[in-house]
């Protein structure tokens, strides 16, 4: 009798995406979501929309400036970023996303710069040390009325980053967890939830709006539900078992104790912030702006570290850890750095709670007051 034994080995994998990668992704989310809330009240010119408008613009601005900087470091030589143009390939979504980041960011600062404009001009016309600045910034003019077509223009762009940054993660066959049709709305419903908290910390340290608060509190608590409706979804088309792919991401996690916590925790966030938004939505911008950012980041930890947590070949879960260097801890607080000192300095420089609403060609935009951050 002859005995065959076969002998398994796995092989150990570097993480393909970083930490860096979560925080392109946690950041593009909040940008593009945030412009898609800003554009209503800017192109429709209603004064009570234009508080939460200007807070959106600023979110989509300065979180649209600093994730295609974490998207250049996951790449690790900045230069590969140059190979998609010179070899792209029709059917790679990430090499569509070459081409959509840039004209994003593109759009939303030529729309910014538009809904600003009366502002420079404004402020140029005064006596002080940086009025040469402002009117170079407005082009010696204050017209806005091209700023409805930009915004068009960057809201679509905004819609083709929503859709090739889920897309190219579900699209990944190897990974049971992302390959699911769920991912990209998840996506872009959490993003909306981590922009709105972002609105509702700039709301609380700079505007001081109870009304403003209480609404963008109310959203939230909408976004919240619609991620919460999704992920049931999920679980009762994985569970039930009418949808091999959802069943089979699942069946990859299931039976380990740290995906009952991490399945907990999300249950939390969600319904912590959800219940003192609707309960108490003013005075609590704070907490529940706070905690949805948490909740957006963590979601996006846990889908792309978790995600390769999971062996292709094997039992077990390998290590998903921080690390502490700059494609870990460090990268991720500089990230943030950098997204905060471009929120100072958009406070600081701007005339942003003047943004107003494009205005007809045949009637120029009315000269804006020098901003009150100043």
């Amino acid at each position: 009798m002859q005995v065959q034994i076969h002998e398994l080995v796995g092989a150990v994998h570097e993480a393909a995406w970083l930490p860096w990668a979560v925080q392109y992704f946690f950041l593009i989310a909040i940008s593009v979501t945030a412009l898609l809330m800003a554009l209503p009240g800017f192109l429709s010119g209603r004064a009570d929309q234009l508080p939460r408008a200007r807070l959106a613009l600023m979110v989509a601005v300065t979180t649209g400036i600093t994730a295609p900087i974490a998207l250049l470091a996951d790449l690790h030589q900045p230069f590969r970023f140059w190979e998609f143009f010179v070899y792209t390939h029709k059917t790679s979504w990430m090499a569509w996303g070459a081409w959509v980041v840039p004209s994003y960011v593109g759009l939303t600062l030529a729309f910014a710069w538009a809904v600003h404009r009366p502002g420079f001009a404004s402020l140029g016309r005064e006596d002080w040390r940086f009025a040469w600045l402002f009117r170079w910034l407005s082009l010696g003019g204050e017209s806005n009325w091209f700023a409805r077509p930009l915004g068009i223009a960057a809201g679509a762009a905004a819609l083709g980053i929503l859709v090739y940054t889920g897309m190219e993660v579900m699209v990944v066959r190897a990974r049971p967890l992302w390959n699911t049709p769920f991912l990209p709305l998840q996506f872009a419903a959490t993003g909306c939830v981590g922009a709105l908290g972002v609105m509702l910390v700039l709301e609380r340290a700079l505007c001081r709006a109870p009304a403003l608060e209480a609404r963008l509190n109310r959203q939230l608590a909408l976004a919240l539900a619609v991620v919460g409706a999704l992920g049931v979804a999920w679980f009762a088309l994985a569970s039930s078992g009418l949808s091999p792919r959802h069943a089979e991401a699942l069946a990859s996690v299931a039976g380990f104790p740290v995906w009952y916590r991490i399945a907990t925790w999300g249950a939390l966030a969600i319904a912590v912030p959800f219940v003192l938004a609707l309960a108490l939505p003013r005075n609590t911008g704070w907490v529940t702006g706070l905690i949805a950012i948490h909740a957006a980041w963590m979601f996006r930890w846990t889908v792309f570290m978790g995600g390769q947590a999971v062996p292709k070949v094997g039992s077990g879960l390998y290590d998903a850890l921080m690390p502490a260097g700059l494609d870990g801890l460090m990268g991720v607080i500089g990230t943030f750095g950098l997204w905060i000192f471009l929120l100072i300095a958009y406070t600081t420089f701007l005339p942003w709670q003047e943004a107003g609403a494009p205005q007809d060609r045949a009637h120029p935009a009315t000269p804006a007051k020098s901003a009150g951050s100043f």
